[in-house]
């Protein structure tokens, strides 16, 4: 599912216009990324939870040459699914 058709799925769920559904998902979107990025945890009980994990500098390997090379440190975001969300998947 994209974006769009979340947006539609929203919108027929809730009796809203596209429009409305639109900028709640815009505005939900812009909360979670504005959290991660202050280094918040985000806890959906039953879906699930993100949050911001560092990732040290490592060695790595070019793949075409075979030469070793430097990967930076970084940060990305981890998400744990609920238990909720584990059993819907599995089933």
């Amino acid at each position: 599912m994209r974006k769009p058709e979340l947006i539609a799925a929203v919108a027929e769920k809730t009796d809203m216009s596209k429009e409305q559904a639109k900028h709640v998902l815009n505005t939900i979107l812009e909360e979670m990324t504005a959290a991660l990025s202050n280094n918040d945890t985000i806890s959906l009980v039953g879906f699930g939870s993100f949050a911001q994990r560092h990732r040290g500098a490592r060695i790595g390997k070019n793949p075409q040459t075979g030469a070793a090379l430097t990967i930076q440190a970084s940060n990305t975001v981890a998400f744990k699914p609920g238990k909720q969300l584990k059993e819907a998947v599995s089933e």
